[in-house]
């Protein structure tokens, strides 16, 4: 992946979505997290995606031989990423997946989509309401918005313009699998990421097993 970091899109006959996207920059950036792991990364930026937002790819690792890609879509979180909220399990996550991809070579799309894709404010508001007993999903429309807006168009014409056309998806989310391969991508293997509970959490991990099918044993997640 390392040796490709001026490589524009495939041409359109190559490209399983239709809208095909380019490398806009790519910039090696050394990455270091707060428990002392770090490793060295490619990101890269796009021309041409059709929601306009300013998505990242982290490109981390060697290609393994013989086998697909590691790939985890992640949605920004603010909270969960950058100020270590226990309300979600959204930086352990990004952590994990980081290093995991790293092992095994792959991307992380790190993904313009606050709140699943509702905005800080607007998951702010959610959590005023999860306060007052809703489920994440029944705050959402308690608001007017949708229980999941997020769409993966532009994740799969990033994939696609670092040629990524078949990938192992590192997620719990089978939406998001179902959205790569509606948009002409191979989903080879489904690979779970870990389950992170904290007290905070737990309802917030529960709701997205029952409301969203999430691949997260319900036996490793207290009741309290």
């Amino acid at each position: 992946m390392r040796d490709s970091r001026n490589a524009t899109a495939p041409s359109d006959s190559s490209d399983p979505t239709g809208l095909a996207a380019t490398v806009r920059t790519r910039v090696t950036v050394p990455l270091r997290f707060d428990d002392g792991y770090s490793v060295t990364a490619d990101l890269a930026t796009f021309h041409g995606l059709v929601d306009g937002q300013e998505h990242v790819a982290v490109i981390l690792g060697e290609p393994t031989a013989g086998r697909p890609p590691l790939v985890r879509l992640h949605s920004e979180c603010l909270t969960g990423d950058v100020l270590g909220s226990a309300r979600c399990d959204c930086g352990p996550q990004l952590r994990e997946a980081v290093e995991r991809i790293a092992d095994r070579g792959g991307v992380l799309l790190y993904l313009r989509q606050e709140g699943r894709g509702i905005g800080l404010y607007n998951k702010l508001d959610a959590y005023a309401l999860q306060d007052q007993g809703l489920d994440t999903y029944e705050a959402n429309a308690a608001l007017g918005l949708p229980e999941d807006a997020r769409d993966y168009t532009a994740a799969a014409q990033m994939l696609v313009a670092l040629g990524i056309s078949e990938l192992d998806l590192l997620s719990n989310n089978p939406d998001k699998a179902a959205q790569l391969c509606a948009l002409g991508l191979t989903v080879a293997q489904h690979v779970p990421t870990g389950v992170f509970t904290t007290t905070h959490n737990v309802r917030y991990l529960r709701a997205k097993v029952v409301r969203t099918q999430h691949t997260l044993p319900l036996t490793e997640l207290p009741t309290g």
